[in-house]
This record gives C-alpha cells, structure tokens and sequence, in this order.
C-alpha cells in the first residue's frame, strides 16, 4: 500500500485541518444575498412576483458561479485537508489494531 504523506504542523506534530463551517456559512450567504438581489432587481424592472423569483433564481447560479469562487476554492481546500488527516488518523488507527505502531 502506498504510504500518504502526513500533512504536519510547523511545530512538526500532525496539522490540524481548516475549519470549514466559516467558508460554508459565508457561501450559503453569498448564495442568499446573490438570489435575493437578483429577484429583486427583475422585480423592479417590471416582472411581476412568481416569473421574477424563478428568472431571479435561475440567473443566481451562474452569477454565484463566477463571483464566489475564491470562497468556493477556499471551501473545497479545507475539505480536501480534512479527508487527508481522516484518511491518515484512520490508516494510524488501523495500524496501531493491528500491533504494527512504531512507538
């Protein structure tokens, strides 16, 4: 099996992972935020209740898409070290079950 690399800290122990609820709560706002100004901007236009909320909703996705992509790159980054140091505290855990811990 390959052996992983195991991300660590600068004082040399195991890296904690990045906290991901901020990034995931300043996304699921932006998204809000983006719907709700777009449905309100076709409101005002002229388009009237239920065609303004879907076109609103319909043209938030790609807007969303372009503008928050450094906080979705940022949340993707914190979810990738997550799964390393899951994945290396599983592999350590598994190792030291079944007798082969380097002390």
């Amino acid at each position: 099996m390959a052996e992983t690399p195991t991300p660590s800290a600068p004082t040399g122990g195991p890296a904690t992972p990045p906290r991901i609820v901020p990034w995931l709560l300043v996304y699921t706002l932006g998204r809000l935020v983006i719907a709700v100004a777009l449905v309100a901007l076709i409101w005002l236009v002229g388009l009237p209740g239920f065609p303004a909320l879907l076109f609103g909703l319909l043209l938030s996705m790609p807007v969303a898409y372009v503008l928050l992509r450094p906080v979705r790159d940022r949340l993707t980054e914190g979810l990738a070290a997550r799964n390393v140091a899951r994945r290396t505290r599983k592999e350590q855990l598994r190792d030291r079950l079944s007798g082969d811990a380097a002390a």
